[in-house]
């Protein structure tokens, strides 16, 4: 199972950074009993390998060379690679950087490396062999994309930073097959590349007859790209700690 990140994006709102953005401190994990701050990216990373990833693909922009340092090969086993994003052209052309990569029988899982959300295992409920967005409830959906939902969980359309989108349960990854990641890519090429966000393009796949899941598994969700958020990330990262001291003892 491939686990794509795009990281090719600038970042400006959390300028100006001496790294990358996607290597922000946030948190921290303990290694061999040593504790060491933790790059917002790790998450997402981890919460990959816990749902089966066996290899990451970073798709960077031409001056994120830290990233390549800071992750080297790769982490427990898994093996890392990295793309580059010639230009800043949006998401779907960063995710489809990794197109040579991904085998049609392959699964993929696509995330944002400047989150931090729970639970650990939100990806372990997405289901195999169908485009499936892991959802997260939001106090404010209309600066996300924002999910509408059939009651059987089907994804009827996704509002891209809508006003008043009539939900709170917006997505924060997403799984699909190897396959299904190639009829985007081909339908992304027949939309003339035109579409800038996920959001859009799933739309218009929907239109033509895919089908889409939204998953209600996600419990909390913060995104780290602002002060606000990193904040806000701190405040739940310790909220958490204290809950499983709780609980531990």
């Amino acid at each position: 199972m491939w686990g794509i990140i795009p990281a090719a994006g600038a970042g400006s709102r959390m300028q100006p950074l001496a790294f990358s953005k996607e290597l922000l401190p946030v948190g921290s994990r303990s290694d061999s009993f040593v504790e060491r701050p933790r790059a917002v990216s790790e998450y997402l990373i981890d919460r990959m390998i816990r749902a089966g990833a066996t290899k990451i693909c970073i798709v960077i922009s031409s001056g994120k060379s830290d990233i390549m340092e800071y992750y080297g090969e790769g982490i427990d086993g898994v093996h890392f690679c990295y793309m580059i994003q010639q230009e800043p052209r949006g998401l779907c052309d960063a995710i489809f950087c990794s197109l040579p990569l991904i085998h049609p029988d392959e699964q993929v899982l696509v995330g944002l490396p400047d989150t931090v959300w729970f639970p650990e295992n939100g990806l372990c409920t997405l289901p195999d062999d169908i485009l499936s967005f892991l959802l997260f409830p939001v106090d404010r959906p209309h600066l996300f994309d924002a999910v509408l939902l059939q009651q059987d969980g089907t994804v009827v359309k996704i509002l891209v930073k809508k006003s008043n989108p009539g939900t709170n349960w917006i997505w924060g990854a997403f799984k699909m097959s190897g396959r299904i990641f190639h009829d985007l890519f081909d339908l992304w090429c027949k939309r003339a590349q035109q579409d800038e966000y996920i959001g859009t393009l799933v739309n218009s796949y929907i239109r033509d007859g895919g089908q889409a899941l939204g998953i209600c598994a996600g419990e909390s969700y913060v995104d780290v790209g602002t002060f606000d958020g990193y904040r806000k990330a701190i405040n739940l990262l310790h909220s958490k700690q204290i809950y499983e001291r709780k609980i531990a003892t």
